[in-house]
């Protein structure tokens, strides 16, 4: 079973408001708590290691809810959201990752990829903007490159969220609707609904390539957006709390 069907099993969790709302603060709290001991601003006044958040998913998935909710009790100051679209035309002079480079966290950071170098085996993929020597030849580029940074200390927490065919065209619908969000809806999020075996092809691919031990794949099954932003923070803490201390520092009990 690929990873997608088995996640297609799981589609129908959810939380109601109120559940979320309790969990959701507490996860907030917790993770704020986290960012600060990595930061060396509460404990010991050791840095912690770099925090690299990478979110993929499909077209209307609750990407930028799922951020939202993860940043929106920090610091600015302590995090950096970088959104990625198509390279530039000096960028495409470069080796592909190379733009992906400059926004990566030091010790003490955290920074939040809205899309990233996934791009490379998703829609360069699937777009035939990359050949297929060249998105073949990406999945050890990638792995090679997360296994870099984690070597050198680095957190890369990495989150899929899936939604299926159906609830997709609902939410295309409600953003046509809605004046404030059809902006969010191009033709080209349409051309791509039809080209979805195609995708999921490539998605299931990406996840078997290099989901890795030092940065494996968390396939979030986003169907509640509820359910879904409460496990990317929850799931946030645990990571942050493990890195913490595989790096020798205990993290604080909760407050």
């Amino acid at each position: 079973m690929s990873k997608l069907a088995e996640i297609d099993t799981q589609l129908d969790r959810k939380l109601t408001r109120n559940a979320e709302e309790a969990r959701l603060t507490q996860a907030q709290q917790r993770l704020l708590q986290l960012r600060l001991v990595l930061g060396g601003l509460l404990g010991e006044g050791k840095l912690g290691p770099p925090v690299l958040v990478l979110f993929e998913g499909w077209d209307a998935s609750g990407k930028g809810g799922c951020i939202k909710r993860l940043v929106s009790h920090l610091d600015p100051r302590h995090v950096r959201v970088v959104q990625f679209g198509p390279p530039s035309p000096d960028e495409l002079r470069h080796h592909w990752l190379t733009r992906f480079w400059l926004p990566l966290p030091g010790w003490g950071g955290m920074a939040v990829y809205d899309r990233s170098y996934y791009g490379r085996v998703l829609v360069e993929r699937v777009e035939g903007l990359a050949t297929p020597d060249q998105w073949h030849r990406a999945y050890y580029e990638i792995v090679e490159f997360e296994r870099m940074l984690v070597d050198e200390g680095a957190l890369v927490a990495k989150f899929f969220l899936h939604i299926s065919h159906d609830e997709q065209l609902k939410r295309f619908e409600r953003r046509q609707r809605d004046p404030l969000k059809k902006w969010k809806l191009t033709p080209e999020d349409w051309r791509n609904r039809e080209k979805r075996p195609e995708y999921e092809e490539a998605v299931n691919d990406m996840i078997t390539h290099t989901d890795w031990p030092g940065a494996p794949w968390h396939v979030i099954p986003a169907e509640s957006k509820r359910y879904a932003r409460v496990q990317i923070v929850e799931s946030m803490n645990d990571l942050v709390e493990t890195a913490l201390r595989r790096h020798g520092i205990e993290p604080p009990p909760p407050v």
